[in-house]
């Protein structure tokens, strides 16, 4: 057996429910790690340097997500398209595509690093960021920018072995990567007392470390995945269908982002403490949807492989399979998440005024957040499917715009977090409602094409 043969996963034969749980539990568990190193860090800046460092690291996160998330549209552009080529066993393709997605990611991580060190200031002050939180931000975000090469050449690595249904190498690689950023957070705050660029500066280091491991992966591994340093280069074939994919889902990455920052940008209004207590909140919340989001993954990814086997008559299934286990899984975790707010936010912060705004956001987001990985799931399979565009579009009128127009109008009248908050599982649901529409659509339309009847 090869070293890479391994590691991959049938997804185009036998029964769905195992190999989508056998495919899952590394994504979860890799997310679970990503967000535990994450939570050191805010909990190494909450209890050692301060609520100020604290909301100036919970008011980057929406403004980061919304710089990067054109590229991360990208990678999943590219896993969708390695996973047609593998499905349908063009590996010559595939082996260009992942030539293709190295080049891509190592430019576009320069351009991340160059544009984030520039515009941290301007755009975090156009966030009104309160100031005796701006200084801490911009430090952190420059700092924090100087690791995208690093961050975006593991994103679409990791997607490229996701498509061959490897999740276990990252969640190792990862795993060691993130014990250094541990480690270093401890040495470089409380022994050089360097405070948030030292939280920073670990980030940096320890994203590095895991570059290194996924680029050996593949330089070692047998077969399509194989990656040659010299024949890193754009195949313009690949390139284009890549974009074509992944440019509508970097878009609608982007837009949702911007929905996001205004909401930050509202809840900043509020003041530093109530900033902290969103901040320590949403790293909460982020465990439930790393947990859901292996899912999208799966549904994804178990789409693509089946579209190039042309095996249509699975789609179905596996889209219910994924249904099922997100609703299960976000409901049993978010109602976990906020039955046990108080002491979980006790971790973060022991501000009684930080912890009773990170319940309130709770109560409205934690309890609802099921119907965030039901719509992710809808989406993940309209792009294993092809179609891009449409639940970009979906999502930018749903998501988006109810929020969008939720803060210009609703909120605006009545200022409050509650009001703000409750945006969130409105704009789930209805978008929701709209993918699924969608995929019975675009479903109907592939099973007719592939019977040879018109399309009416």
């Amino acid at each position: 057996m090869s070293t890479t043969s391994k590691y991959e996963l049938d997804m185009c034969n036998g029964p769905l429910f195992p190999r989508i749980i056998l495919f899952s539990a590394p994504l979860i568990l890799t997310g679970i790690l990503q967000l535990l190193y994450n939570a050191v860090n805010i909990v190494v800046v909450g209890r050692f340097v301060g609520s100020s460092a604290l909301a100036a690291v919970g008011s980057t996160s929406a403004l980061i997500n919304l710089i990067i998330n054109l590229f991360i549209g990208l990678s999943m552009g590219a896993g969708v398209l390695m996973a047609k080529h593998y499905g349908a066993g063009r590996y010559s393709d595939a082996n260009e595509t992942v030539h293709t997605a190295i080049a891509v990611s190592a430019v576009g991580g320069i351009a991340l690093t160059l544009f984030g060190v520039l515009a941290a200031r301007p755009l975090l002050q156009a966030m009104g960021t309160p100031d005796d939180v701006l200084e801490h931000a911009v430090l952190y975000m420059r700092i924090y920018f100087l690791g995208m090469p690093a961050s975006m050449i593991f994103n679409f690595s990791s997607a490229i072995l996701r498509a061959i249904g490897d999740t276990r190498r990252p969640l190792y690689f990862l795993s060691v990567s993130g014990i250094l950023n541990v480690v270093l957070n401890l040495i470089f705050v409380l022994i050089f007392h360097m405070d948030i660029a030292g939280v920073a500066t670990a980030t940096v280091i320890s994203q590095y470390l895991s570059l290194v491991l996924i680029l050996l992966c593949l330089i070692r591994s047998d077969g399509c995945i194989r990656l040659h340093l010299r024949r890193i280069r754009f195949h313009r074939d690949k390139l284009l269908d890549i974009v074509k994919i992944g440019l509508p889902a970097g878009i609608q990455g982007t837009i949702f982002s911007i929905s996001n920052v205004l909401i930050q940008s509202s809840v900043n209004s509020f003041g530093s403490a109530v900033m902290a207590g969103n901040t320590a909140a949403m790293n909460i919340e982020g465990f439930v949807y790393v947990s859901m989001n292996a899912l999208y993954q799966a549904a994804l990814n178990f789409t693509g492989q089946n579209i190039g086997a042309k095996k249509y008559d699975r789609i179905g299934r596996i889209l219910g399979v994924c249904l099922v286990s997100v609703t299960v899984t976000g409901i049993i975790l978010g109602g976990s998440g906020y039955f046990l707010a108080r002491s979980l936010l006790g971790i973060y912060s022991a501000d009684s005024d930080v912890i009773a705004v990170g319940i309130t956001r709770m109560r409205y987001v934690c309890i609802a957040y099921f119907l965030c990985g039901v719509m992710d799931v809808l989406v993940g399979s309209l792009r294993g499917m092809g179609y891009s565009v449409l639940p970009m579009l979906a999502s930018i009128v749903g998501v988006c715009g109810i929020r969008i127009t939720w803060i210009y109008t609703i909120f605006a009248i009545n200022r409050s977090l509650e009001t703000l908050y409750v945006s969130y599982p409105i704009s789930w649901a209805a978008t929701a409602l709209v993918h699924l529409i969608c995929f019975i659509l675009v479903r109907r339309k592939l099973i007719r094409g592939a019977a040879g009847k018109p399309d009416c």
